[in-house]
């Protein structure tokens, strides 16, 4: 199985980082505003809605943060693409929110604090729609000297998944609220990459989120680990506010698709739909003690779970006779280390790990 590709930028400034990465991947990056257009169109947005998100996202993350507009533009620029149509993929969940469809739903985190001065043991599936994927990547770059991100995002996507040289990371997963709309704000995704980039502790994370004006709705889990002090909280983003999940008692925090926070889950519009996003949270909470395990390998082996099985699909495969806009299918696996400020990722899902396909960034 083929790794992830990585890139490393050399450019500091936001244009200039965004230009080189476009140029390097061109045809990665039009492949995957292709592999979009086609997901958006299945769904019912028309070529003229996506370029109206788009612009729209443009304007929204001018306004809130300038530096990364600017590296949307450089993107572009590299890519040989329109702005709006980088913007557009940056915008991908707020244009599944404004057309009411859910998607491909199915990404699972799980984060223990051992509580004994180690570091948090991190572990996440990415599900994504598959024939999404060859958009996975991994981007290496410096927003100010001496500030490191790893960050696994898709081809032409500002961020997602990611750890920083402060010692603090970043797990994602989408949410669906009944306040999402359809009036394009801030790209979820881009409150992720402010977050790598700036923060460095929880409640810096959750200001930023909290300044950001949303359309879509999404947990972004925030762990950090410094000078033996370990922190974990899922900051559950949606028009409506910000939640906050904190871990139990035990130190074990777990979120898959739905809301926790008792001030925003009667919002909750995911769930009745997909209700399997409760049975993989029940799952993984079963499982807190494998969870636990300083063992990569074992928690990998705890992601375990697979519908035709009668488990819940935690490691998700697409049915034969899904639609195409639910054929959710594990892409990646991916678990932050925050003492050493990397990430270990392995392409597909827990049941296709061995000891020699993770790869360490």
């Amino acid at each position: 199985m083929a790794s992830i590709p990585v890139f490393t930028s050399v450019p500091t400034g936001p244009a200039a980082r965004g230009r080189a990465f476009g140029a390097a991947w061109r045809p990665r990056i039009e492949a995957a505003y292709t592999g979009y257009a086609k997901l958006f169109r299945v769904l019912g947005v028309t070529p003229e809605q996506v370029q109206d998100a788009g612009k729209r996202a443009l304007e929204e993350l001018g306004a809130w943060a300038p530096g990364l507009a600017e590296e949307v533009r450089g993107l572009a620029s590299g890519a040989g693409l329109d702005t709006w149509q980088i913007a557009a993929l940056n915008a991908r969940t707020e244009i599944l929110a404004a057309a009411r469809a859910a998607g491909p739903t199915e990404c699972s985190t799980v984060v223990v604090l051992p509580g004994d001065g180690a570091a948090p043991r991190t572990i996440q599936t990415w599900d994504w729609n598959e024939t999404l994927r060859e958009v996975p990547v991994v981007w290496v770059y410096e927003p100010e000297p001496g500030h490191v991100v790893r960050g696994f995002t898709e081809f032409g996507v500002l961020g997602k998944i990611g750890v920083n040289s402060a010692g603090l990371g970043v797990h994602f997963n989408i949410l669906w609220h009944a306040s999402d709309h359809p009036v394009v704000g801030v790209p979820v995704h881009a409150v992720a990459r402010r977050i790598l980039d700036e923060a460095g502790e929880v409640e810096h994370a959750l200001d930023i989120a909290k300044s950001a004006r949303l359309s879509a709705s999404s947990i972004v889990t925030v762990v950090t680990y410094r000078d033996g002090r370990a922190d974990v909280a899922g900051l559950e983003l949606s028009p409506a506010g910000v939640g906050v999940t904190p871990p139990d008692s035990g130190g074990f925090y777990a979120h898959t698709n739905h809301f926790l926070d008792p001030a925003f889950s009667d919002g909750e519009r995911l769930g009745p739909e997909r209700p399997n996003t409760y049975h993989r949270l029940r799952l993984l909470q079963d499982r807190a003690g494998q969870l636990a395990s300083p063992d990569l390998m074992e928690r990998a082996q705890a992601m375990l779970g697979h519908s035709a099985a009668g488990e819940a699909p935690v490691c998700a495969h697409a049915g034969a006779d899904e639609p195409l806009p639910n054929r959710s299918v594990t892409l990646a696996t991916v678990s932050l280390d925050l003492a050493e400020s990397r990430m270990t990722l392995h392409r597909g899902g827990p049941c296709q790990i061995a000891s020699d396909t993770w790869q360490r960034v």
